[in-house]
């Protein structure tokens, strides 16, 4: 059985994840499904992967139980398909040990852009997984334009980590009728981003977030926003398949050193 430098191996990881509820169960085993059960040889070969969750308050994981949102799960899985994980970020959030992330509850698509200008270059990840634009929609903050300011801010994160992949994430569902319409608007903005970006040789997938895939309005809290732990997971599922999405185009490369330190950010992803 093959053993990660966290100690852990694949199974055991997928017991203590079925160990938390029926629901998130399931999840576990769709990322199981999502991951070739013949090869354990990592994404991109293997190679470290040094991932920025970029976005607003549900990548900072507002209002799951243990502050963790996807990033555990998502972590665990990636990690026991053989690549070591540093999550990198300005900020710290959730009980897991490498718990670093960009989430900045209460942002709109602007704000995240000028956070990108300086932590882009400073932690320069090779796997940017974004989730941004939830609330735009809130507070209808300039909804026609939406795509055009996503476009802009991954302009800036291509210009601060040159060998950063990006995972775009569209919008989840929300349970308002008027605030779904908006999702549903500003999601048609970012498949043609994403298409424009990548026909622009952009190493850049789209990870499609509305259900079934993505969390359905029963798996959303009182709020009608932010996902339930179960609703995380399903997010997770849909990330992992993004980073397969990559990884078949052959857009994953291996992290950039920074200056002043060969290795790039001291990488705690050997923790859990």
């Amino acid at each position: 059985m093959r053993f990660t430098t966290t100690g852990f191996c694949r199974l055991s990881i997928c017991a203590a994840a079925l160990m938390q509820g029926a629901a998130i169960g399931g999840v576990i085993n769709m990322l199981k499904d999502a991951l070739s059960s013949e090869d354990e040889a990592g994404f991109g070969g293997g190679m470290w992967l040094r991932i920025m969750p970029l976005g607003a308050s549900i990548t900072y994981g507002v209002k799951s139980t243990d502050g963790n949102g996807y990033r555990k799960v998502l972590r665990d899985k990636i990690v026991a398909y053989g690549n070591d994980v540093n999550m990198v970020g300005s900020r710290r959030n959730g009980t897991m040990e490498d718990n670093d992330v960009e989430g900045w509850p209460g942002y709109i698509i602007d704000q995240v852009h000028t956070v990108v200008k300086t932590s882009l270059p400073k932690y320069k990840p090779n796997l940017v997984l974004v989730n941004v634009g939830t609330n735009d929609c809130s507070g209808n903050v300039d909804i026609p334009n939406a795509g055009k300011r996503l476009s802009s801010m991954l302009d800036d994160v291509y210009a601060g980590s040159a060998r950063a992949t990006v995972v775009l994430s569209t919008l989840l569902v929300r349970a308002d009728a008027a605030k779904q319409k908006c999702v549903l608007d500003v999601n048609a903005q970012y498949r043609a981003v994403a298409a424009a970006q990548r026909s622009n040789g952009r190493r850049i997938v789209l990870a499609d977030m509305q259900p079934p895939a993505g969390p359905t309005t029963a798996e959303l809290v009182d709020d009608g926003t932010h996902p339930t732990d179960a609703g995380y997971a399903k997010m997770a599922a849909v990330w992992l398949q993004g980073l397969r999405d990559a990884d078949d185009a052959g857009f994953l490369l291996t992290k950039e050193a920074i200056p002043g330190n060969a290795d790039g950010v001291p990488d705690r992803g050997v923790y859990g």
